[in-house]
């Protein structure tokens, strides 16, 4: 087994020693799959790991080259899929995962009194560490890298609290290490400071807080924390140095932030204020307590600090501004348990008390003059009467006073406003579902849900750590499930907490029903179904219904044009409706507006709630009605880029008319494309299940035909027809049926499976026969000829094209005419019928050229390229395929650009001027479009270079490779053509009686095939 080391420098070894993976971007590419190890991590996210902000033109081909790099080093362990790449590897595989199985396990001995198990436990995972984190790859991966390092220093810090409590030796060199570089680190300095003690270095310990409250203050403007203070005043308190391992001080007795029998938290005694005079009010302690099991957050939470301590780094007695930080985000995200934390955490900075309330924004609001009075009273003055009297005396009593106040579930800035102090010595958090925009001069933080580490990581911390460590596979699920917003997150693991005999895998079944998931996710008195009712019944009603209608639809990101199709509206009316959900964090920013434009993604969890509330409060004909509208509108997009740059394609819609769409079309029809690949998808299953034949269909084959099809997007294909073929039968329109069966046809021909093809082909045939839908019936042989064509049936290839193209020519469809005159020509070349397929060429070109089809022109170029060559006018044909390629590039078509490549490196094979790295590129690209047939080709020209180059012994591999690929495609000539070079390299090996056979073999596929070889005496 492959064993990869993510902790420390990227490494892969295996039984015989390390694995040589060269060049560090490799290595980077390498950390990003392992770092979401079973997941598919699209290009998009390779891309961003490893160049960063500024990767080059060529990254999306690089990652190809990398991936088929990585590959020849480690085996097939990275799956090529449709949305990008994964990684199979066992979690036992790579050393991060045993770490944190290890440190898990040492989480649970330790919360179970088995301190030196657990010390032990932690050392062991610490071992597998051998220096920083991804050896310092740096770039975009620096984030994770860092994560994974503070990851390993909370761990040092744990194993120190466990050797501390199971009484046993604490490394007080590597304690001393960790303070100094890293010495705003409270819980190491206060374990340090306990080790000290211990040691009989009394002395030393209280040096090591007086050194923290210098460095915190200094850095960070803030006091000691609670539990540094606690271990400080204990040691006071037990006097002379302790010897041996006598009992060690403890935090038991933690002083709090206004001070209390120990004195206050900035060192002030009762009774005196900073000044010198006399204390006026209470000091209130209005916070709730903290989360127990809050969880990461660290970069929110680091930068909620920040402001509440100081801005810019100032102290708060310096600041001229009242700080003012607003926390919004969706229902259950954790707005309340970061503002809570980040209060407790920086108490220390606000010795004049602190000021809570919940305004409960989001049900019954809360009135601002209650809260007043509340505060009035905490702060111990009396309640005025009116509004006004009560925010005078409020701010009076604040004036120059460090308080910290938190306003938790604001519902709107009238809320806010009287509730703030006019003194700059105070500080204020407020929690929001809104974004209060009108809230001036406020820094606001908006929280996403967790990351698929830190979601696990609550979900451990919940349902426990031992439970999470036994099942990761199943509680990735879970997280994934629960769309890894910390409510769901934390109702699901208090489900798995107070029912200990289910597995993860059974909450993984129980949630995988939609129709049933928010019931599973409620527990006591939390809900998310209520949390998001509460957001949802704060939205005005168009507001309601575009939230609703997008559940309905199910996509998973859309772009706003959507709302205007779906409410049947203005792109204005649309747009605000769009603001006003993003507003209430029910919709999120799914891109940041390059490319594509912006795009929005509804939460999983909001969006079976929608889809609950469309079923309950809309009729299925205004569903139908809106499904019908968004549809339409997609297919007019779809028809205004293929207008705009026709694929060349067979064509197998029909002229469903539809009204324009409320949307711009896109300058680059493949990004588009790409963007809207998952939510065209969904849509079309959507309508299909609606029983909306007629668009579901049309937009299936609109997209088979387009640049959406040309990118070999399998899947999304075979899904689209799928479920129009069904809604289509259910209607029982056979004519429909018959142009998504040639659909399937297309998609099997274009996946290399050509029994499964001709078989859709004969089944549409079949159906289109009946009928005196010429076209049809063209479009249908057309795909029939290409089958018979791959697989050496030239005359039945010959006649089908014949007659597809002559009914593409009555019926004036010049992308159909241009497909069968090419393939008819191609068929030609294979029997060294040469000018007559440059005839039929002429015709394909004549037709691309009037349909303004460039691609449609740089295939029919490449084509002509190739008769030429068979010709040997081999520097006419390398024109021919320089010009190919500069219109493919252009286009941005990757497998067509490989195919070219291909045809134009064995041109300057037979030229004397190939280099290697074209091919491979070429072969990376059909790896990654899972082009089997364009495989073997640049395989075999791989041998072919190689022989030209005098190596026999490096042809042999990539010949003998080519057979394998292509034997179960069925293609003869292109395994006779591989063949009878082999035959080459075995004689250059002197196996004579072998070449001889593979010699034989070869011209009786030719002499069957009336192929051209059999007339030919050079080697090409």
């Amino acid at each position: 087994m492959t064993e990869f080391r993510l902790l420390g420098p990227v490494e892969a070894w295996n039984d015989e020693g390390q694995l040589t993976i060269e060049g560090r971007k490799p290595r980077a590419l390498l950390a990003a799959l392992l770092l979401e190890r079973g997941q598919v991590v699209s290009a998009e996210t390779l891309i961003d790991r490893v160049w960063g902000d500024f990767p080059p033109d060529s990254a999306r081909t690089l990652v190809q080259t990398y991936v088929w790099a990585l590959r020849r080093v480690l085996g097939d362990v990275i799956e090529t899929k449709p949305a990008g790449y994964r990684i199979r590897v066992a979690s036992a595989a790579t050393d991060r995962d045993r770490f944190a199985e290890l440190t898990a396990r040492g989480g649970a001995a330790a919360a179970d009194g088995r301190h030196a198990e657990a010390a032990a436990l932690f050392t062991q995972g610490l071992g597998l560490w051998r220096g920083p984190a991804l050896g310092g790859i740096g770039g975009a991966l620096g984030v994770a890298a860092a994560g994974l390092d503070e990851e390993r220093l909370a761990v040092m810090e744990q194993r120190a609290q466990a050797q501390l409590g199971a009484d046993t030796q604490v490394d007080l060199a590597e304690l001393r290490a960790l303070v100094a570089a890293h010495p705003t680190r409270e819980r190491a300095r206060t374990h340090l400071m306990q080790a000290l003690y211990r040691a009989g270095r009394h002395a030393e310990a209280l040096e090591v807080f007086a050194q923290g409250r210098q460095v915190l203050d200094a850095e960070l403007g803030i006091e000691p924390g609670p539990d540094l203070q606690a271990m400080h005043v204990s040691i006071l308190r037990a006097g002379g140095a302790p010897t041996g391992h006598a009992s060690a001080p403890t935090a038991a007795r933690v002083p709090d932030a206004q001070g209390g029998a120990d004195g206050g938290a900035d060192g002030r005694a009762d009774g005196e204020r900073g000044d010198g005079g006399p204390v006026d009010v209470p000091v209130p302690a209005l916070l709730p307590p903290a989360t127990a099991d809050f969880t990461a957050r660290a970069r929110p939470l680091a930068e909620l600090v920040r402001h509440l301590v100081g801005t810019g780094g100032d102290a708060a007695p310096t600041r001229t501004a009242l700080p003012v930080c607003v926390v919004s985000g969706t229902g259950g995200v954790g707005k309340s348990a970061l503002a809570v934390e980040a209060a407790h955490r920086t108490a220390g900075a606000y010795p004049d008390g602190h000021l809570y309330a919940d305004l409960s924004g989001a049900t019954a609001p809360a009135n601002p003059e209650e809260v007043l009075a509340r505060f009035l009273r905490a702060l111990g003055r009396p309640v005025p009467d009116s509004l006004h009297e009560r925010v005078d005396l409020y701010r009076t009593t604040l004036a120059g006073r460090r308080m910290l106040l938190v306003l938790d579930d604001v519902g709107c800035e009238a809320q806010v406003r009287p509730l703030l102090p006019g003194t700059a010595s105070c500080a204020v958090v407020v929690t929001s579902r809104s974004r209060l925009p009108a809230l001036t001069g406020a820094h606001r933080i908006e929280l996403d849900v967790l990351g698929p580490a830190e979601a696990v990581a609550l979900l451990a911390r919940v349902a426990g750590a031992e439970r999470v460590a036994a099942e990761p596979a199943a509680a990735r699920c879970i997280a994934r499930l629960c769309g890894r917003l910390p409510l769901a997150l934390r109702t699901a693991g208090a489900r798995l907490a107070t029912r200990r005999h289910w597995t993860l895998r059974t909450m993984v079944e129980r949630l995988s029903d939609e129709h049933r998931r928010l019931d599973e996710l409620a527990v006591g008195d939390i809900a998310v179904r209520a949390s998001v009712a509460l957001s949802y019944d704060a939205l005005d009603e168009r507001a309601r219904r575009a939230f609703r209608l997008l559940g309905a639809l199910g996509v998973p990101d859309f772009a706003p044009w959507l709302v205007t199709a779906l409410l049947d509206t203005d792109a204005c009316a649309a747009d605000d409706t769009v603001e006003r959900l993003t507003d209430a964090h029910l919709l999120s920013v799914a891109s940041d507006g390059h490319g594509v434009g912006l795009r929005y993604r509804l939460h999983d969890l909001h969006r079976v709630y929608a889809a609950e509330r469309a079923a309950a409060e809309d009729t299925p004909q205004l569903l139908r009605d809106a499904t019908t509208r968004a549809l339409g509108s997609w297919l007019w997009l779809i028809r205004r880029h293929a207008a705009a740059a026709p694929s060349g394609e067979l064509e197998t819609c029909a002229h469903y008319t539809t009204a324009r769409a409320g949307a711009p079309v896109a300058e680059d029809a493949g990004t588009w494309y790409e963007s809207e690949a998952a939510a065209l998808v969904a849509a079309v299953e959507r309508g299909a299940a609606l029983d909306l034949a007629v668009p579901a269909r049309e937009v299936a084959l609109a997209l088979g035909s387009s640049s959406f099809g040309v990118a070999n997007r399998f899947e999304e294909w075979w899904r689209t027809h799928d479920a129009a073929i069904a809604a289509t039968r259910r209607a029982g329109d056979r004519s429909g049926e018959a142009m998504l069966l040639a659909g399937l046809g297309q998609l099997r021909y274009s996946q290399d499976r050509y029994t499964e093809a001709l078989t859709y082909f004969e089944q549409a045939g079949a159906l289109v026969e009946k009928t005196e839908d010429l076209r049809s019936l063209a479009v249908v042989l057309a795909g029939t000829g290409s089958v018979h064509r791959e697989q050496g049936r030239f005359a039945a290839a010959r006649a089908a094209l014949a007659r597809a193209a002559e009914g593409f020519r009555v019926s004036r469809d010049d992308a159909g005419l241009g497909y069968a005159s090419r393939l008819a020509a191609s068929v030609d070349l294979e029997q060294g019928r040469h000018e007559h397929a440059l005839t039929t060429l002429e015709e394909a070109h004549s037709a691309y050229r009037r349909l303004g089809s460039r691609r449609g022109v740089a295939l029919t170029l490449r084509t002509t390229g190739l008769v030429h060559r068979a010709l040997g006018e081999h520097c006419v044909a390398e024109r021919l395929f320089e010009e190919a390629l500069g219109i493919l590039r252009d286009l941005g078509d990757e497998l067509m650009t490989a195919y070219t490549l291909q045809a134009l490196s064995k041109t300057r094979i037979r030229l004397g001027t190939a280099t290697l790295p074209p091919l491979l590129d070429a072969l990376a690209v059909c790896r990654a479009h899972h082009d089997t047939l364009g495989e073997g080709m640049v395989l075999r020209t791989l041998g072919e270079f190689h022989l030209a180059a005098g190596r026999p012994g490096q042809a042999a591999g990539p010949l003998l490779h080519a057979l394998r690929v292509w034997e179960p495609l069925g293609v003869p000539l292109f395994r006779a053509r591989a063949m009878r070079d082999l035959a080459e390299v075995r004689e250059a090996e002197g196996a004579c009686a072998e070449a001889a056979a593979l010699r034989a073999d070869a011209l009786a596929v030719f002499t069957e095939l009336e192929a051209r070889e059999q007339a030919e005496s050079l080697v090409w």
